[in-house]
């Protein structure tokens, strides 16, 4: 090899380059380092929406900004949107560099529907479940309680706006809505009065359970205003709970089914029990 003159010049020749790159890497590196490229503005932007209503600067320094290293060239964007993802409220965060020293961030906010579960969660119009500050959500409206096992938020959101139009037949609204275990269905409306209406055997069983409930109210609550319980879960009738109930007199024909109660608090039909 020492012998051969142009393998000893490609030799050079290499040598020479990989000492210009470590060269060129060093004085890079070096430049990066300067204090013109601090980090001197992070500004806050909310995304697709008009203003951000529930994130302000003091979650946001508490949660985010004292974790963001580095200057302008060697902050880890990727780190930067996982640190405003985890401040409560934040659905999703962006992150973009704008020369020479600023990070341009924006947020989108969870928007919150209801409670989701007994641990304080929330359940946002998207049919997430988040975490965030209660009160505050209280603040924009008042907040349906919604329940089911993990991972069924969107099929349970899906299912309340089915109910709530189901239930504008009778002007009345849903303000609990919780799927059990089994997958069992029960709903709590606005006059106070729960419905179960157990667990959905074929794509029409519960519109046709509300549709049986909604066709007798009027009748029901004729007699009986302050309904407590009703049970859709039977066939080819329902069982109920009530206050106040309106007995016939002795011997008296009932004028309609729900007239023909016993003296009980509640009635249970005859008929096979679905679920």
């Amino acid at each position: 090899m020492w012998q051969d003159a142009k393998a000893l010049n490609a030799t050079a020749n290499g040598i020479y380059a990989l000492v210009l790159l470590a060269l060129l890497a060093s004085g890079v590196w070096w430049l990066a380092q300067r204090p013109m490229f601090t980090l001197r503005t992070i500004r806050i932007e909310a995304l697709d929406q008009e203003e951000l209503k529930h994130v302000n600067h003091l979650t946001l320094r508490n949660n985010a900004l004292g974790r963001i290293k580095g200057n302008f060239f060697t902050t880890n964007l990727d780190a930067v949107r996982q640190a405003f993802e985890s401040v409560p409220w934040v659905r999703r965060a962006t992150v973009r560099r704008e020369w020479p020293d600023q990070l341009i961030v924006a947020l989108e906010e969870y928007e919150a529907l209801g409670t989701w579960g007994e641990d304080g969660r929330l359940l946002s119009t998207k049919g997430e479940s988040f975490t965030a500050n209660l009160a505050e959500a209280e603040e924009d409206h008042p907040l349906p309680a919604f329940d089911g096992p993990d991972g069924s938020e969107k099929e349970v959101l899906s299912r309340y706006g089915e109910l709530r139009n189901w239930f504008s037949a009778i002007k009345l609204v849903p303000q609990a809505l919780s799927l059990s275990g089994r997958y069992a269905w029960t709903v709590k409306l606005d006059n106070g009065m729960s419905v179960a209406l157990g667990r959905e055997q074929t794509a029409t069983t519960l519109k046709e359970r509300v549709d049986r409930l909604t066709g007798i109210y009027p009748q029901l609550v004729a007699h009986l205003p302050n309904i407590d319980t009703i049970d859709m879960r039977y066939q080819n009738g329902l069982a109920l709970s009530a206050s106040g109930l309106k007995i016939p007199a002795e011997g008296a024909k009932p004028k309609s089914a729900a007239a023909a109660v016993k003296k009980t608090a509640g009635t249970k039909p005859t008929g096979k029990h679905t679920q």
